[in-house]
């Protein structure tokens, strides 16, 4: 039998260490907002020859006239970002464009305002905060302690902390951009790495009514080693199927993807290495 509480210690340097590193660089350079949250125009196109998205951004980076920001291609076209556009602008920019790289089809043209932004931000930060009050919550009614409704919470901070400082540093060296599907990733990786959580937390639940002599540790890492194998299986059969949407899927689908990829590896890691030697400690 494995000891998994042996290096309880080192996981958490290990985790204070990821950890660091993105709260160091989510204050020194923050998250990249994409339109959703700061306002600005998305306008996907499809041409009628095969025009990639380094063909588009040089052409706008030489003009040096329209706030422009930034190209994304997906498998049949191509999705362009700019600084609010109004009708007048879009047609003669449709002109321009035409003239460039022939004809072309909208497929969709939307403006968000800055105040929509502002408020998809305050949203967001709300729909996190209140997910984690009732994840806490359940956990504390179903396990009759509050310690390990807490140990749980932390767990959970620690992948959400993760995923911030990855995106940060993401943001800032590759220009990747947060947007409300990036949102949807975290929400869905919270409860994701909850869950895991639960079932080591229900383990240890069932081992201390069968053996209520045994010291506290060992019970936990008895219930650990009773479920890696399947916490293990689990999270594996989602990576491989977030590897091949990353590798494979839509442009605009792959931040999604990565968050959601990110998330789950750092979620097994937390139901294991993190939420039971806290719960211990």
């Amino acid at each position: 039998m494995i000891n998994f509480l042996k290096y309880k210690y080192i996981y958490f340097i290990l985790s204070g260490l990821v950890i660091v590193s993105g709260l160091l660089s989510l204050i020194s350079f923050g998250l990249r907002p994409a339109i959703d949250f700061i306002g600005g125009t998305v306008w996907e196109v499809r041409f009628n020859q095969k025009i990639t998205n380094s063909d588009i951004s040089k052409y706008f980076g030489d003009k040096k006239n329209t706030d422009f920001g930034s190209a994304v291609s997906t498998p049949n076209s191509l999705i362009l970002k700019f600084k609010p556009l109004t009708d007048e602008q879009q047609t003669a920019l449709t002109s321009e464009l035409e003239a460039k790289f022939g004809k072309f089809e909208t497929v969709r043209f939307e403006t968000v305002g800055p105040l929509l932004g502002r408020e998809l931000i305050v949203k967001t930060v709300v729909a996190v905060v209140l997910a984690a009050l009732l994840i806490m919550t359940y956990i504390i009614y179903q396990f009759h302690d509050r310690l390990f409704g807490l140990s749980a919470i932390a767990a959970m901070l620690h992948d959400t902390l993760v995923i911030l400082g990855v995106f940060s540093l993401l943001g800032h060296f590759l220009g990747i951009e947060v947007d409300t599907l990036y949102v949807t990733a975290v929400l869905t990786i919270l409860s994701f790495s909850t869950h895991d959580t639960v079932v080591v937390y229900d383990r240890i639940r069932e081992l201390l009514a069968a053996f209520p002599s045994k010291p506290f540790s060992e019970v936990v890492n008895l219930a650990l080693n009773e479920t890696a194998v399947r916490s293990l299986n689990n999270s594996l059969t989602i990576v491989f199927m977030l590897l091949a949407l990353v590798l494979l899927g839509g442009g605009s689908i792959r931040i999604f993807a990565i968050a959601l990829l990110v998330g789950t590896i750092s979620g097994a890691y937390s139901s294991m290495f993190t939420a039971s030697p806290i719960l211990v400690v």
